[in-house]
C-alpha cells in the first residue's frame, strides 16, 4: 500500500484537503486502512467538480485494487472487481463478444464512481450507467462486507450511493453480445424546428446529442447521431426531419467545441464500429479536454424538457461567455433512489463552462431559478441549489438517509459535501 499527496481533481479546480491518501493493494490491506481513525472518502479517477470525493482525513485511491473482469458469474452478466475506468472495461468485454447497452461520453471515468453519482450516457430507451448495475459489494466502515442484488429491499437504494455507504469493492452489470454503431454528425439545426419535434428528433438514433455554445440563439451547433446497427429507424423519414431541422450533414469529423480539431474524437462520418469505439465521444487514449473546465448538469424530466431548453434560450447572452459548450441528452428513468432519473424519463442539460468559478457559481442561481421546479442537479458537478430544495426533488430520500444510518452509523464516510445534504 502506497500514500501519497492529495493533489487535485481532474478539473484541477479542486484541491483536496485530506490529511493523507492512500492506494490499498488488496481488500486486505483496504480493511486495515479502514480500521484506522476517519474519516474516509474514495477516489476513483478524479473526475467530479465539487467537493463529493474530498475529506480532510483519509482519501482511499482504489486504482490500487486488484481488477477482475470475470464474464462468467451468472448469464447475461459481468462481474468486476477494483475500480476499472469504462474504457479498459469495454475493450475486455468487446473481446469476449460482449457489450454493456451504454457508456458514456468519456471512457475514462471509473466504473464505480460514475455509478455512485447517477452518471450516464444518451438515449431514449437507455438508463444510466447506474440501472445497469445488478448486484454491488461495500466494505463498509467498520470492515463488513455487504452485498445487494436487484429485487433485494435496500439495492435501489445503494448503487447512487454518493460515496456515502463504504467502498465499493465489486459490481455486477448487464452485458449482452457485442454489435456495431455508426456515428453522423449534423450541423446547425434550427432551435424552433428541434423544440417543435423534439422527441422524434432524440430517436434519430440510439443515442442523440445536442451541442450548442448559445452563441447562436436561432441554431444549434451540431447534432452528434448513433445509430446502432442495423438500424431501426426509417432512412427516408429521417432524411426528411434532418431537411426539416434546416441541418446538413458534416463532410469531415467534428469536435463538439467548434474551435477544436476532432483528433480526440471517435470515428464519425456513418463509418460502423464497435460500439465501445462510438458510443463514447472521446477516444481512450486522447485527453478528451479543451484545457482546464467546469461542469454543472440539470436532468429535467422529458416532459419538462422544452420549456427547459426555452428557458436556457433566454439566458444565452449570459450562459455564452462563460460556456466552452453545452450538451442536451435523453435518458431513460429507473427506480434508483438517488439517481436524478428516478421514476422518469429525462433530458439532461450538460454544461462545460471555462474555469472561471466565482463567476460559474454566481451564474447558476439563475439557471436553476429559470429551469423547472423538477430539475434535478448532477451529483458530481457544480450546482448551487439550496440542499432542502435538492432533498425535496427525490421521493425516496429519507429511506436513503436511513440506509446511509444503518451502513455507517458512526458517519466515517461523511464530509462536508454529505453535510450539506443533511446525511
Amino acid at each position: 500500500m502506497t500514500a501519497t499527496s492529495a493533489g487535485t481533481n481532474w478539473a484541477g479546480n479542486l484541491s483536496y484537503r485530506a490529511s493523507r491518501v492512500v492506494r490499498p493493494t488488496s481488500i486486505d490491506e483496504l480493511r486495515e486502512v479502514l480500521a484506522g481513525d476517519g474519516p474516509f472518502r474514495v477516489l476513483g479517477s478524479r473526475h467530479s467538480f465539487n467537493d463529493i470525493a474530498d475529506t480532510e482525513g483519509t482519501l482511499i485511491e482504489t486504482a490500487g485494487l486488484p481488477v477482475t473482469i470475470d464474464a462468467s458469474s451468472a448469464p447475461g452478466a459481468v462481474r468486476i472487481t477494483g475500480s476499472p475506468r469504462y474504457g479498459e472495461l469495454a475493450s475486455a468485454l468487446h473481446a469476449r463478444g460482449l457489450a454493456l447497452g451504454n457508456l458514456a461520453s468519456l471512457p475514462h471515468i471509473s466504473v464505480a464512481g460514475a455509478v455512485a453519482t447517477g452518471t450516464h450516457g444518451s438515449g431514449d430507451r437507455i438508463g444510466s450507467l447506474a440501472s445497469a448495475v445488478r448486484a454491488i459489494a461495500f466494505i463498509t466502515a467498520t470492515g463488513e462486507s455487504r452485498t445487494l442484488e436487484r429485487g433485494d429491499a435496500d439495492f435501489a437504494g445503494t448503487v447512487v450511493n454518493l460515496g456515502a455507504l463504504g467502498v465499493v469493492t465489486a459490481l455486477e452489470l448487464d452485458v449482452e453480445p457485442t454489435y456495431d454503431v455508426a456515428q453522423t454528425v449534423y450541423e446547425r439545426p434550427a432551435w424552433s424546428a428541434v423544440l417543435a419535434e423534439y422527441d422524434a428528433v432524440t430517436a434519430l438514433g440510439s443515442s442523440v446529442s445536442i451541442f450548442t455554445t448559445w452563441a447562436n440563439t436561432y441554431r444549434a451547433d451540431q447534432l452528434w447521431v448513433k445509430r446502432r446497427l442495423p438500424v431501426e429507424t426509417d432512412a427516408a423519414a429521417s432524411a426528411a426531419l434532418i431537411a426539416r431541422l434546416g441541418a446538413t450533414e458534416a463532410t469531415a469529423p467534428r469536435h463538439p467545441l467548434p474551435t477544436m480539431a476532432a483528433d480526440a474524437c471517435t470515428a464519425q462520418l456513418g463509418e460502423p464500429g464497435p460500439w465501445h469505439e462510438r458510443l463514447p465521444h472521446f477516444r481512450l487514449d486522447f485527453t478528451p479536454s479543451a484545457g482546464e473546465e467546469l461542469q454543472s448538469e440539470y436532468l429535467v424530466p422529458r416532459s419538462d424538457a422544452v420549456a427547459a431548453l426555452e428557458a436556457m434560450r433566454g439566458l444565452a447572452a449570459q450562459i455564452a461567455p462563460l460556456l466552452q459548450v453545452c450538451e442536451v441528452r435523453s435518458v431513460r428513468g429507473d427506480d434508483l433512489w438517488l439517481s436524478p432519473a428516478h421514476g422518469t424519463d429525462v433530458v439532461g442539460i450538460h454544461f462545460t463552462w471555462k474555469r472561471e468559478q466565482a463567476a460559474v457559481e454566481s451564474l447558476l442561481p439563475t439557471i436553476e431559478a429559470a429551469l423547472p421546479a423538477t430539475a434535478r442537479p448532477h451529483w458530481g458537478k457544480v450546482f448551487t441549489l439550496d440542499s432542502d430544495e435538492v432533498r425535496r426533488r427525490y421521493p425516496r430520500w429519507a429511506d436513503f438517509a436511513a440506509l446511509r444510518e444503518r451502513f455507517d452509523p458512526e458517519g466515517r464516510f461523511r464530509n462536508a459535501y454529505t453535510a450539506r445534504l443533511g446525511l
